[in-house]
């Protein structure tokens, strides 16, 4: 089984962007309902960093993953760089 390192400065981005447009406008992405995300996807995210962090963090919602966003999200307001481990 091949093991997998998330790139600590995607998961940073994720818990520090908000989104700027559409019903959940000013929302941190790991914030982000999965119904909206599934939809977004049906869509088509849109090109960039900001579709590939939307990407991520659907991705990360849809396997069962949510807790790594709220670790890091605690890290992120307690003042912790995670990128620096």
């Amino acid at each position: 089984m091949e093991y997998l390192n998330p790139d600590p400065k995607i998961l940073t981005d994720l818990v520090k962007t908000k989104i700027h447009f559409g019903k959940y406008k000013g929302t941190l992405l790991c914030d982000l309902p999965v119904y909206y995300l599934e939809w977004l996807k049906n869509k088509g995210f849109p090109p960039g960093k900001l579709g590939m962090l939307l990407s991520s963090v659907y991705e990360i919602k849809i396997n069962g993953l949510s807790k790594i966003l709220t670790l890091v999200k605690m890290a992120h307001q307690d003042g912790k760089d995670i990128t620096q481990q």
